[in-house]
């Protein structure tokens, strides 16, 4: 059973030269646990290939593809995601908050599969109402 949604800042760390430890440790212990969003993978991809040719682009190219061959879910942006985004974003704005676009995304997907999002920035989702987060850099503060 999926208990997690994985941010870009997370699902990231393994391609980073000194990856976060806690974050290594964590992706271990609930490898069959972890699911992400379809925005997260283009997140991904879009920073991979903004890069120019070189030796870090190919190993995050590497790194994505090996991902597809696991069995980590891809969460799509639904119907139900898409109505739990426009009233929170409705919700938000009335109180002179602007999340972005994608965040939104992210939080919806999570919320409507009922999975603790973890995430680095928690500071872009905490105004989410009953939206879990969890930041997985354990000697960090919040973001």
């Amino acid at each position: 059973m999926k208990r997690f949604l994985l941010d870009t800042n997370i699902l990231s760390q393994p391609t980073h030269p000194t990856p976060h430890p806690s974050v290594l440790a964590k992706l271990a212990e609930h490898r069959q646990e972890v699911a992400t969003a379809a925005v997260v993978w283009y997140e991904l991809w879009y920073g991979c290939r903004r890069l120019p040719p070189s030796r870090k682009r190919q190993r995050i190219e590497a790194y994505l593809l090996a991902l597809l061959n696991t069995d980590l879910p891809i969460l799509p942006y639904t119907p139900q995601a898409a109505d739990w985004h426009a009233k929170e974003r409705t919700r938000l704005t009335s109180l002179g908050k602007t999340p972005t676009f994608a965040d939104g995304q992210i939080a919806a997907i999570a919320y409507v599969h009922g999975l603790i999002l973890v995430t680095r920035n928690q500071s872009d989702f905490a105004n989410f109402e009953n939206l879990l987060i969890e930041n997985w850099f354990a000697d960090e503060p919040a973001r």
